[in-house]
């Protein structure tokens, strides 16, 4: 079929693979509108569809009929294991077997050396990964006694076994095969049978008549939020069609790039990494959109009565370009995959009655290197990203509060803080200096290779080594017992202290309560541990 995506592929100046990825995008907007039409009495209907549009996308459009062979081959490995080993070792099998077949992809994606341009099954794989791993763990869940599980293993537990038909469509359910968003299997079985819409039923009738599609427990305003997605999504797409050619992070290796002053050089930096996020903006934009029209995502209801259709967005594009701070950022940036690392990684590797560690931090750490790719470009930015979050922790615990009011005791459940002129001032000066540090510590994500990487950061000064490299040395070599001064010393004065101390509680240090991680939480607890270590034999 590339005849029919040739033409516009010229047009544009994208590959045909591109073209044909956004058009199984599109397309699956209509077919979201046919798939929640499905009667609810009918559920191998829906899966039995999910895997037919699934099949559409993978054999005749995307040519990827081997690829698809191979998610086959996971799938039932997965629902095989899974239903059958019942030791507790079950999960670990499942990951390591799906795991190990995406590294091995990985490898040979880099051996043939396939350029951004070019879709292949690693895409998808990785999607699928995080889907058969999590039902893994939610199947061990559901032998395990309910009172061994937190709200999430709770919540998302299976303790009836799915049908194969049910697990496939499970597996290919066809707004997210491609590039997300991941789901967890109770989810899928809640879209199936409709009992995602269930709050709508403790509403009184009128009220169920009055937000609900006459005939059927749908919530009205469900196409309004899609179509407004994927004319989003579009936007966003067209941005980096006609502006992502020019401003990307490759600029800086090109020969030209030099010869313009350093000022220069980091300014229009900052303009590339819009452009270079745009794409990321456009596809989960598109998938969101789509998600929802089957009905995905359903979170309930606004403050004026509006329904609300925030569960299938995996980013926040408002919140990720003017965040105060990376901590905020991060939080922000493919959220579906954070939930993963934190409930699938972090939290399992952490022996029974003990709290997360320098040894979970480093397992989490590799897998998610390893989720990604093996390019050198990955790890320098991943480790860069470690050192990142130990300079925000520092700030937010030392700096941040000064420009708060000191009377203001700031935990978990308090009201926001009060948006006083200064704190307006440090939130403003935050959001500029995150977006530059956010942009220096991605460009190895897009350059890759490690000559590239190096050779781009060198050419920008290395200002981002120097702003992290300076702030953490500032913090070591005194700053923090003079800012912990500064503070006790403000709440003193307005008499909120305790034993001389004050008690300023900083959200968001950096502290992991129980059921949270941070986005790269293996670096930055690697990084804690080893300047406890280094401060306790006074280095």
């Amino acid at each position: 079929m590339d005849a029919v995506f040739l033409p516009l592929a010229d047009a544009l100046g994208a590959s045909v693979d591109q073209i044909k990825l956004i058009s199984c995008l599109l397309i699956s907007y209509p077919l979201g509108s046919v798939f929640i039409r499905i009667p609810n009495s009918q559920p191998n209907l829906k899966h039995l569809f999910n895997v037919f549009v699934t099949l559409v996308y993978f054999i005749p459009v995307l040519n990827l009929w081997d690829g698809f062979l191979q998610l086959l081959a996971d799938v039932l490995v997965t629902y095989y294991v899974a239903k059958n080993v019942k030791s507790a070792n079950m999960p670990w099998i499942v990951f390591a077997l799906v795991f190990g077949h995406l590294t091995a992809n990985h490898i040979i994606r880099a051996i043939f050396q396939f350029s951004y341009e070019t879709f292949e099954v690693t895409g998808p794989q990785m999607v699928l990964v995080m889907k058969l791993t999590t039902f893994a763990w939610n199947v061990y869940d559901g032998r395990r006694p309910a009172e061994e599980l937190d709200k999430w293993q709770t919540e998302k537990r299976v303790v009836e076994y799915p049908s194969l038909v049910e697990f496939l469509g499970y597996a290919f359910y066809f707004p997210g095969i491609l590039v997300g968003p991941y789901l967890e299997f109770a989810n899928y079985r809640a879209l199936i049978d409709g009992s995602v819409f269930k709050i709508i039923e403790k509403e009184s009738e009128a009220r169920r008549a009055a937000v609900t599609i006459p005939g059927r427990l749908v919530p009205r305003g469900r196409k309004r939020v899609a179509y407004r997605k994927m004319v989003t999504g579009l936007v966003y797409l067209g941005l980096f069609v006609f502006f992502g050619g020019q401003y990307n992070y490759s600029i800086a290796i090109q020969d030209w790039f030099p010869s313009k002053s350093i000022l220069y050089r980091i300014a229009i930096f900052q303009v590339c990494g819009v452009f270079e996020r745009m794409k990321y903006y456009a596809i989960w934009t598109l998938t969101e959109g789509a998600a929802i029209l089957t009905g995905l995502g359903f979170t309930g209801f606004g403050p004026g009565g509006s329904t609300r259709w925030d569960g299938a967005a995996n980013v926040k594009v408002a919140t990720i370009e003017f965040a105060p701070n990376m901590k905020v950022l991060l939080d922000s940036w493919n959220m579906k995959t954070n939930v993963w690392l934190r409930e699938c990684v972090y939290k399992r590797v952490t022996p029974k009655g003990k709290k997360p560690g320098f040894r979970s931090s480093m397992l989490t750490f590799a897998t998610s290197a390893f989720w990604h790719g093996i390019s050198a470009g990955y790890y320098l930015t991943f480790l860069l990203g470690g050192f990142v979050q130990t300079v925000g922790r520092l700030c937010r615990s030392n700096i941040r509060p000064l420009f708060l009011p000191a009377t203001y005791v700031e935990q978990r459940g308090a009201p926001p803080p009060p948006q006083t002129a200064i704190k307006r001032v440090y939130d403003f000066i935050g959001a500029i200096l995150t977006t530059m540090i956010l942009n220096y510590m991605a460009a190895p994500f897009m350059l890759l290779t490690w000559h590239d990487s190096i050779l781009g950061w060198s050419r920008l000064g290395w200002y981002g080594h120097i702003a992290i490299g300076g702030t953490l040395a500032f913090f070591h070599l005194g700053g923090t017992k003079f800012l912990k001064k500064t503070q006790a010393a403000r709440a003193k004065k307005a008499g909120v202290a305790v034993n001389g101390k004050a008690t300023t509680t900083p959200h968001g240090s950096g502290t992991s309560t129980p059921g949270e991680v941070p986005v790269l939480p293996p670096l930055d607890s690697m990084v804690k541990e080893v300047e406890k270590a280094a401060f306790a034999r006074k280095l």
